[in-house]
């Protein structure tokens, strides 16, 4: 499929509301006109009911991408919208349909969990009246194992506990988009199964899941769509059937061939098989 298609997912029937978009969205850092861009007028939309993942090696473009698309960083060029709300020109409306789990959660380590989820309750305006915001932390917390935790300090959690409080956090206000830079870094084999369930749920209630990831296992079981994003420049889209040629190669072959990578596994195996000076003979004593 060309890489600047944007097809619905999530096997909707009809044509699904996209959710979230990239229009032309371009950043460059720096002034010097040579200036590679970072992300290079990427086009792209992710329907409601849909798990997106994002994929490419190190440097690519993926974490700069995430954070113009929640606007964390503005755009050089381009756009991004949430549920139709420019994130640049109407931001308040757009954020408030984000939610967002970078791969390196800033927590507050002096709160406890019941208050660092209370916090964010008190951000997205979620109303302290009635059972409805104590409920909802009580059963997030219990769904990522938090709930004996929810009177210790954040500061003492480990990084899966970590890991799992931002989540547990971001899900708070049900968002319509919910973007996930790495998130099974630090989670145990349990919790990165759980954490899968959890966004084919979010997607089945109609929410779009953009998850970046280098666990092309997870990709290829649990996205509807995957995007290749290779040098800030998306060169491949499509579903995990259509990028493997319907099981003919492995999503990592596809990934591989795609950026590069074949090459330095060619390295490896010169490196390791011999290549290199013959060892000298042997010699009779």
């Amino acid at each position: 499929m060309h890489p600047q298609q944007t097809p619905g997912g999530g096997g909707n029937s009809g044509s699904p509301v996209p959710i979230i978009e990239a229009v032309g969205l371009t950043k460059r850092y720096g002034s010097a006109p040579s200036a590679r861009p970072a992300v290079d007028d990427l086009h792209l939309t992710v329907a409601g009911g849909e798990v997106f993942g994002f994929l490419g090696e190190n440097g690519a473009g993926k974490t700069t991408t995430i954070k113009m698309l929640t606007g964390l960083i503005p755009p050089t060029s381009g756009a991004a919208r949430i549920g139709g709300h420019d994130v640049r020109t109407d931001p308040l409306a757009a954020k408030r349909l984000v939610g967002y789990i970078p791969d390196n959660p800033f927590l507050y380590e002096k709160l406890t969990g019941g208050e660092f989820m209370n916090l964010t309750a008190d951000l997205y305006t979620i109303p302290l009246t009635g059972s409805a915001r104590a409920d909802r932390i009580r059963d997030l917390l219990r769904l990522f194992e938090l709930e004996s935790k929810i009177d210790a300090p954040i500061g003492g959690y480990s990084r899966g506990m970590r890991q799992k409080i931002a989540l547990a956090a971001a899900l708070l206000h049900e968002p319509k988009a919910l973007f996930l830079d790495e998130p099974t870094v630090g989670l145990d084999p349990k919790a990165t199964r759980l954490l899968q369930d959890v966004l084919k749920a979010v997607a089945a209630r109609g929410a779009a899941v953009f998850l970046s990831t280098h666990v092309l296992g997870i990709a290829a079981g649990l996205c509807d769509r995957v995007g290749i994003l290779h040098r800030g420049r998306l060169v491949a889209l499509g579903s995990p059937a259509e990028l493997t040629e319907g099981g003919e190669r492995t999503l990592e072959e596809t990934f591989l061939a795609l950026t590069g990578g074949e090459s330095g596994r060619d390295a490896v195996a010169r490196l390791l098989l011999g290549s290199g000076p013959e060892p000298p003979a042997e010699t009779e004593p």
